[in-house]
């Protein structure tokens, strides 16, 4: 589930269940919509929890090459990932 998705499930489930004021018999439309908010917010829980800390970070440095002092020079180079 996507962060998308779990948004849209929770904004689903709060019309159901604040907005809509339908009687059907066997069904609950107050419980389904609690129902799909809950599983909405477990939803984004888990998404934000698992995939947000995608961001990576590598720092790779060369110590290679002469400055014009003739003292060493090093090079940094940052590759960041998402």
């Amino acid at each position: 589930m996507r962060l998308g998705t779990g948004i849209v499930l929770i904004a689903l489930g709060a019309i159901l269940a604040f907005a809509v004021n339908v009687q059907l018999s066997g069904i609950d439309l107050r419980v389904v919509g609690w129902i799909l908010m809950v599983v909405g917010a477990i939803g984004v829980i888990v998404e934000l929890a698992v995939w947000a800390p995608r961001r990576r970070r590598m720092v790779q440095t060369d110590a290679y090459g002469r400055t014009a002092d003739g003292m060493p020079a090093r090079r940094t180079t940052t590759d960041e990932t998402y």
